[in-house]
Parts: structure tokens; sequence; C-alpha cells
């Protein structure tokens, strides 16, 4: 007689993944260059109060703690429904051209429109964003026999290093270098309430359309034969995820610049966790990759106080091992 494996409801999962999410977020509000106790957060928070500590709380600390939950949200999903399209398991927005492209506009929006708004460089970021993933696909797809993970992965690799290096180009030649490494360090410091009306609005609008479409994804992320049997429209389905992913990642660049991993590692994390199925991929990806910016960001903040760590190379130290433990396996589900 075998033992059948028992897991856990999705509920219950998702209702953990919330909260590590929420304490991720407590512990992000309280700790930092000027450390801060809970009762001051809820004091700054809930009440009307005009002391210096209050107004760093809610005006430089709770919008660059929202920009991490955004920033990550938005890169796992992104990630997420680009391992599904493409059924690569190595996929991310920063490997395979997406952050890059979307840097390199920015670069060249900065040198050249040094005065336009911030809703202005989002659709700056997003055209970027679809140059680069077009690149990559169309230079990945020239040898016959098609789309394969790893060619994928070495052009994603080439062309972001390509767009990178024009992106540093623009930046020497304009003597804006110091603008642009602000951005390409990926960071949340200076983030303002205006900057998060104008971005976070296309963001969980993405966001909620890739969960509209999570059932159709599955069924795309397993067999493509089987959705066109079951009448599913695949190329509109893939054109929507397509911009959604588009939207999502050059969303994030235009509020916080390049990072890569993120979007490799949570939805790989998730799928170790609730299955192969997206509409459980998806809404825990965004709770979860909300959670590892927050936390990101806190050590950023407080790991060489009151001196700034790049996210950036946090984010990086995790997830470059991720990746090559991710190869090793062949481009198995983590867990």
């Amino acid at each position: 007689m075998t033992k059948t494996k028992r897991t856990l409801p999705y509920s219950i999962k998702f209702v953990g993944g919330t909260i590590i999410f929420v304490l991720a977020f407590i512990v992000s509000m309280i700790f930092g260059a000027a450390n801060t106790s809970i009762n001051d957060v809820w004091a700054a928070l809930s009440s009307s109060t005009v002391s210096d500590q209050a107004m760093m709380i809610r005006e430089i600390r709770l919008p660059r703690e929202i920009a991490a939950m955004l920033v990550g949200a938005a890169l796992s999903v992104s990630g997420a429904i680009m391992q599904g399209l493409t059924r690569n398991p190595l996929a991310d927005p920063g490997l395979l051209g997406l952050t890059a492209g979307a840097n390199v506009t920015l670069a060249i929006s900065i040198a050249l429109l040094p005065f336009t708004n911030y809703f202005s460089i989002m659709i700056i970021c997003m055209i970027g964003a679809a140059f680069g993933a077009f690149l990559v696909l169309g230079i990945s797809s020239i040898k016959k026999g098609g789309f394969s993970p790893f060619r994928i992965v070495l052009a994603g690799a080439a062309i972001s290093a390509f767009l990178t290096a024009i992106a540093e180009g623009i930046g020497l030649y304009f003597k804006i270098s110091k603008e642009v490494s602000m951005w390409t360090a990926g960071g949340m410091i200076g983030t303002t309430w205006t900057q998060l009306q104008v971005i976070s609005p296309f963001i969980i609008i993405g966001i909620i359309i890739a969960l509209c479409l999570a059932k159709p994804l599955t069924i795309l992320s397993l067999n493509e034969e089987l959705a066109v049997g079951l009448g599913q429209n695949i190329r509109r389905i893939k054109t929507i995820l397509f911009i959604v992913m588009v939207l999502l990642a050059g969303a994030s660049v235009a509020l916080v610049g390049n990072l890569t991993f993120v979007g490799l590692m949570i939805p790989h994390i998730v799928r170790a966790i609730v299955g192969t199925d997206y509409r459980a991929i998806i809404p825990m990806s965004t709770v979860i990759g909300a959670a590892f910016m927050l936390m990101a960001d806190t050590l950023g903040r407080t790991i060489n106080a009151p001196y700034e760590t790049p996210v950036a190379a946090i984010v990086s130290l995790i997830g470059l091992p991720f990746f090559l433990l991710l190869v090793r396996k062949g481009g198995r589900n983590f867990g």
C-alpha cells in the first residue's frame, strides 16, 4: 500500500505568502538609516502629525516601499508569463533583453528629452522593452529548428550586454553618466508620490490582465496544440500577454531602473510551492515578488547604513547562484 503525499490547500499557501508579504512590509517601514519603532510608523500613517520623523516616513520611506512592492510584483509576474509563453525555464525580463531595451531608451530620453515627464518616460521604456524582446526573439529564431531555451538565453545575454554598452556610451557622450547610473543601479531611492501616481496604474492593470488570462496561459505553457483544439485564439492571447510583459517590465525600469533575476527566481520558487497552474502562480508570484523586493530594499538600506547598497547588487548576489543551479538542473523547477 502506497502513501499519497498530502499537500496544503492553495488558499492556505496564499494566506501564508500574504503573511510573509505583510511582515516584510512592516520590517521595511521600521528599519533603515533612521531606525523607527512600529509605534512611530503607526503614528505617522494614522495621524496628521507634522514632526520630522513622521514626514520622513510618509514622504520618503512609504513611497519607496510601495515602489519596491510594485516592481517586485511586476517583474515576477512578467517573468512567469515569459516562462509560460516561451516554455523556457530560464526566461526572465532582465535576461531576455526587456529591461536592457527599456534601459537604453531611458538613457536616450534623458540625453535628448531631459525635461520629459514620467508618463513619457514610461512609454519610452515600454517601447525599448519591446525592441529588446524583438531583437532577442528574432536572433534566437534565425537558426533552423525554432526556439531553444538555451539559444534564447544566449541571445538574451548578448543583446543585453550590447544594449547596456549603448546606454553607457550615451551616458559618457552626453555627460549624463551620473543620471543614467542612478537608474541602472536599480534602486528605489528618491521615489516620489508623483511617480507612483503615474506608473502604478499601469502595473496594476498589467497584473489584472495577467490574472484574467491565467487559464489560457496554463494551457499554452503545457501544449500549444491542445490550446488550439480547445478553441483558443492563440495569436490574440500571445499578443496580449506580450503587451502585458512589456507593460510590466517597461514600467518597472521607468520607476527603479534595470533589475535582473527577480523574474527568474520568483516564478520557480512559486511553482515549487503551488504547482504549474498559472491561476495559482500569478497571484502567488505577485505577493512573493513584492515581499522579496521589500526585503532586498531593506537590506540595501541597512546593511551599510547610512550608505546605500544598490539593491541590484543584492538581487544579483542571490540570483546568480540560483540561475547557475537552475542551469545545472537542466531548467527544471527549483525545489
